[in-house]
């Protein structure tokens, strides 16, 4: 089988989210979960994504599951860009696939710059008191906390400023006694002629990823939190980071759609 490394949420090679994806070749069904979970836990990124064709006319084209090193998640956008981006450019699908998840059906459209775009259920959220000991893991004083339902299971908490979320060093331990992924940080823009409406950075200890890259999962909650403030359905969000990455945001009510690019960067046998 062919397993790949792709950065996603972004353009160029060694930036954004990267994700293993590992196209089986069954239609049957998904190997031993504890063969899924060491091939993830041997490509040690945030996640890798697994996934096989589904027989014809059905509600899907392919069933997909995320696993990260240490555990399986029940939502992941950049690894499903990823997949989407593997499929497309093998030629394995043409035109829009639709993915059966724990989360639904997620369906992945390219568009003709190149990009791919994501169909996610938005977010519940739920404004809640800031739990106590969150201001000091996270280091910064939260303005507002909202809860972002089952399928994310963050706390999303808003800060003064973009300066204030990307200074953060917070203590990532202490920070997973307070939601079941962990916590969501962002703020409104500095100055949005850069590109950006809002940014934000992702800490989720609980499931073995201290810092993630660019999380699309995240933009279900962040698209909805900014929309209302900003007043706008199409938003940018810039996950501040190292890598760093972008992620165009669409509010369709229930539905956000979350759209970016991107790219290849090894390809191999897996031997096991």
């Amino acid at each position: 089988m062919r397993i790949r490394i792709v950065d996603a949420f972004t353009d160029r090679p060694f930036a954004g989210n990267p994700a293993g994806v590992l196209l089986l070749d069954t239609s049957a069904s998904f190997p031993d979960d504890a063969w899924l979970q060491n091939v993830a836990l041997e490509v040690n990124h945030a996640e890798t994504a697994f996934a096989h064709p589904l027989p014809e006319g059905g509600e899907a084209d392919w069933a997909l599951r995320w696993f990260t090193p240490a555990a399986e998640v029940a939502m992941c956008g950049h690894a499903t860009l990823a997949t989407a981006h593997v499929l497309a450019t093998t030629g394995a699908v043409q035109g829009p696939v639709r993915f059966a998840t724990r989360s639904g059906v997620l369906i992945a459209t390219p568009g003709d710059d190149g990009s791919i775009t994501l169909d996610f259920p938005t977010a519940p959220l739920t404004a809640v008191e800031t739990p106590a000991g969150v201001a000091e893991a996270l280091g910064a004083e939260p303005l507002t906390t909202q809860d972002t339902g089952p399928n994310i299971g963050d706390l999303l908490v808003e800060l003064a400023d973009e300066k204030t979320v990307l200074g953060l060093n917070p203590d990532t331990v202490a920070l997973g006694r307070y939601s079941e992924r962990g916590i969501i940080a962002t703020a409104r823009a500095e100055d949005p002629s850069r590109g950006y409406d809002f940014v934000s950075r992702c800490f989720f200890p609980n499931i073995g990823i201290d810092e993630d890259p660019v999380t699309g999962s995240a933009h279900t909650a962040l698209a909805p939190f900014w929309s209302e403030r900003l007043g706008r359905t199409e938003l940018t969000g810039l996950q501040a980071s190292a890598r760093s990455g972008r992620v165009r945001t669409e509010l369709r009510g229930e539905r956000t759609l979350l759209s970016g690019r991107a790219v290849t960067v090894i390809e191999g046998d897996l031997l096991v």
